[in-house]
């Protein structure tokens, strides 16, 4: 690794919390991109996120927006803060199996109570065509960091 792919500091940052949420382990999800106001998370299909039907599970789904919206809200905030969410709204759009989901959250408004964030939630198949899965509205707010 040299420096033009060495983790940014605040990639590092987010990191950090984000492999303290068993969830996303459990899930499969990782990290793919931290940048000031965005967050990037990818979830790969496996029996951990499918429905009875097969496709991927809407909760599957809200939790991969939810952790890209509020990791984006992370990327506004100072080192010894933490976020947590208050509210969001998913509207799911099309169902898929197999393949992956990636959610780009992005930072709407940082103000200096509450965080208002969106998150985009993409499939993407085994050919590399890209649709459009969810979106997501978030409000948030910031509190300590207890770790």
């Amino acid at each position: 690794m040299d420096a033009s792919t060495a983790p940014t500091a605040l990639f590092q940052r987010i990191e950090a919390s984000f492999l303290r949420q068993w969830l996303m382990w459990h899930l499969g999800a990782r990290l793919v991109r931290a940048e000031p106001g965005l967050c990037e998370v990818a979830l790969p299909y496996s029996e951990r996120v499918n429905q009875q039907q097969g496709g991927f599970h809407g909760g599957a789904m809200g939790a991969l927006a939810d952790i890209a919206g509020g990791y984006a809200a992370l990327t506004q905030l100072a080192d010894e803060t933490e976020v947590t969410t208050v509210e969001y709204k998913t509207n799911f759009l099309a169902g898929f199996a197999g393949g992956e989901l990636c959610a780009v959250g992005r930072v709407v408004r940082a103000g200096k109570r509450i965080i208002v964030t969106t998150a985009e939630v993409m499939h993407l198949d085994g050919h590399g065509k890209a649709s459009a899965c969810a979106l997501m509205q978030q409000t948030l707010v910031s509190v300590p960091k207890t770790y």
